[in-house]
């Protein structure tokens, strides 16, 4: 399992490895991870972690545009920079560049009651901590 904690939350999600395979063999190699997520600019409810050039080596695997809420996407950079993002609520993602698809490689199974509160703060009070480890 994935553990997470953001602005005093804790979330657990699973990684969707028979999907996403090598996305998550990329993601575990980052662990533990800690950053700050803030609001998504051009892509709805979410929040995002730039990354920046950093490359993985991986390409897209089980990608989509539209996350549903709790589900954690990487877009392993293109268009684009690379980044993850975490939707709250409804998300289109997107960059300046115009529409993306990234790869959906965790869903977050518990703590999903506290994504709205975690978007609202991401959205009113900026950039919040965030850290990832593996259970």
């Amino acid at each position: 399992m994935l553990e997470i904690a953001a602005s005093g939350f804790s979330f657990r999600a699973r990684f969707e490895e028979e999907a996403a395979p090598r996305t998550v063999a990329a993601f575990r190699r980052m662990l533990p991870y800690e950053s700050r997520i803030i609001h998504v600019r051009w892509s709805g409810e979410g929040g995002w972690i730039p990354l920046g050039d950093l490359d993985v080596g991986i390409g897209p695997e089980n990608a989509t545009r539209y996350p549903s809420p709790g589900e954690l996407i990487f877009y392993p950079g293109g268009v684009s920079e690379t980044e993850l993002l975490l939707a709250y609520g409804y998300v289109a993602f997107a960059s300046k560049a115009g529409a993306l698809a990234g790869n959906h490689f965790a869903t977050i199974v518990e703590g999903t009651q506290n994504l709205r509160e975690l978007g609202r703060r991401m959205l009113w009070d900026g950039a919040q901590s965030i850290s990832f480890s593996e259970s």
